[in-house]
C-alpha cells in the first residue's frame, strides 16, 4: 500500500481564458452615459433640427419585423403578446419598445430596457425603456455575466435584483452617434445667429431722415422745432403703413432721406453652412436627399448612397435582434413553453423587392436557355 499518492497535475486552462477572468473579476464600467452628457445630446437634437430628423429617419427606415416561434402551437399566442404588450405608460407593442430602444441607442450610444413581471412573477406585465444615465454595469459571477447598479434620484445606488430581466445593447465602443457633433453644431448655431442679427440690422429697412437748415436767421432759429415736427410726421407715416394706410411726407427745406445699410451686403454663408452640414451628414450616414437637401448628385451616386444606408440599417438590426429575441423567449418561458423564437426583418424598401424579382427572372431565363441547349445537343 502506497503511503503517498502522486498528485494529479491540474488540467491546463487556456491562458487567454484565465487572463480574461483575472481581468474581469473586478471589471466595472462607469455610467454608460453621464447625466450632463445625456442633457447635451438632448439639447443638440433640439437645437439642430437636421440631426433630429436624421435620427427619426433612421428609426423609420429600419423597418418592421416578425417574430417566428419554433413551435407553431405557440405562434398565435406569441403574436398576440407582442402586439398588445404595454410599453411604459403610453406605448404598446414590441415595435414601440424597439423604436424607443433604437432612439436611445443612436442618441446616447447605449440603451437599456426592462422586462416587468406581475406581482406573482409568472407572466410579463410589460416592457419599460430605462434611463441609460442612471445605470452602472459591472461583471457578474463569471466573465460573461453582468450586474447592474441603479442610481436613485437621491444620489444613492442599489443593485438590481434581477439582472436577467434587463435588456441592454450599445453601439461599437459605446459611443453616441452624435459624438463629435456638438462643436460643429456650435459653429453652425453661431452662423445662424449672425444671419438673424444681420437681417435685423440690414434686412429690416430703417431710414435716416436728415434736415439741413439754411444759413438764414429765421431758419436757424426754428431749426429745432422743424426737426421735431419732421420726426413726428415721419413716425406717423411709418405707423400708418403698418395698417395699410398710405400717407405722403411733405417737408420744406433741405431734407435728405436714406436707407440705413442699403449699401451693405449680407455675408454669403452658403459655403460654410454646407461644409458643416456635410460633416454632420457624414457622421449620421444619411443621404442628403432624404433630408430635403438638393445637392447635386447623379442617379448612380444616389444608388450608392442608398446601398451605404442599407448597410447601416442592417447593422442596427443586428443590435436589435437579440433584444427582441430575448423578449420573445422570456414570454415563451413564462407560459411554460420550451420553444424559442427568431426575428425576421422586412425588406428595407421596394427597391430590394425589385432587385430580388429581377434576379429571379434572370436566373429563370438563364436556366431556360441552358435546358434548351441541352435538349438541342441531345
Amino acid at each position: 500500500m502506497k503511503l503517498f499518492k502522486k498528485k494529479r497535475a491540474p488540467k491546463a486552462e487556456p491562458e487567454l481564458v484565465s487572463m480574461q477572468r483575472g481581468c474581469c473579476e473586478s471589471f466595472s464600467l462607469p455610467a454608460a452615459v453621464q447625466p450632463f452628457e445625456k442633457e447635451l445630446y438632448d439639447r443638440l437634437r433640439c437645437a439642430v433640427p437636421i440631426i433630429d430628423a436624421a435620427i427619426m429617419k433612421i428609426i423609420r427606415l429600419t423597418g418592421g419585423f416578425h417574430v417566428v416561434c419554433s413551435d407553431e402551437e405557440y405562434q398565435q399566442e406569441l403574436d398576440r403578446f407582442l402586439e398588445d404588450v404595454p410599453v411604459g405608460l403610453t406605448g404598446r407593442s414590441v415595435g414601440c419598445f424597439a423604436d424607443n430602444f433604437l432612439d436611445s441607442l443612436l442618441t446616447y450610444g447605449s440603451a437599456v430596457g426592462e422586462i416587468v413581471t406581475d406581482s406573482k412573477q409568472q407572466r410579463i406585465a410589460g416592457l419599460w425603456n430605462g434611463d441609460i444615465s442612471r445605470i452602472r454595469i459591472a461583471s457578474g459571477a463569471d466573465a460573461f455575466s453582468r450586474s447592474y447598479t441603479l442610481r436613485e434620484n437621491s444620489g444613492s445606488s442599489r443593485k438590481i435584483a434581477h439582472p436577467e430581466r434587463i435588456l441592454y445593447a450599445e453601439l461599437t465602443g459605446g459611443h453616441s452617434l452624435l459624438r463629435g457633433l456638438p462643436s460643429l453644431s456650435g459653429i453652425l448655431m453661431r452662423i445662424y445667429e449672425c444671419i438673424g442679427q444681420n437681417f435685423d440690422r440690414v434686412g429690416n429697412v430703417r431710414y435716416a431722415v436728415t434736415y439741413k437748415p439754411t444759413g438764414e436767421a429765421g431758419d436757424a432759429m426754428y431749426s429745432r422745432d422743424r426737426a421735431q415736427q419732421i420726426a413726428r410726421e415721419w413716425a406717423d407715416g411709418m405707423e400708418s403703413a403698418k395698417y395699410g394706410q398710405v400717407k405722403d411726407f411733405v417737408a420744406v427745406g433741405d431734407v435728405d432721406i436714406k436707407v440705413i445699410g442699403a449699401e451693405n451686403k449680407l455675408i454669403d454663408t452658403n459655403v460654410p453652412v454646407r461644409q458643416i452640414l456635410e460633416q454632420l451628414i457624414a457622421k449620421l450616414s444619411i443621404p442628403p436627399f432624404l433630408l430635403g437637401l438638393s445637392w447635386s448628385s447623379t442617379e448612380r451616386m444616389s444608388s450608392q448612397q442608398a446601398d451605404i444606408l442599407t448597410s447601416e440599417l442592417e447593422y442596427y438590426r443586428r443590435l436589435l435582434t437579440p433584444v427582441i429575441r430575448d423578449v420573445g423567449d422570456s414570454f415563451l418561458a413564462s407560459i411554460g413553453a420550451q420553444a424559442t423564437c427568431s426575428v425576421e426583418w422586412d425588406n428595407i424598401n421596394l427597391q430590394d423587392e425589385t432587385a430580388l424579382a429581377e434576379a429571379r427572372l434572370k436566373n429563370a431565363q438563364a436556366r431556360e436557355i441552358e435546358m434548351r441547349l441541352e435538349k438541342n445537343e441531345s
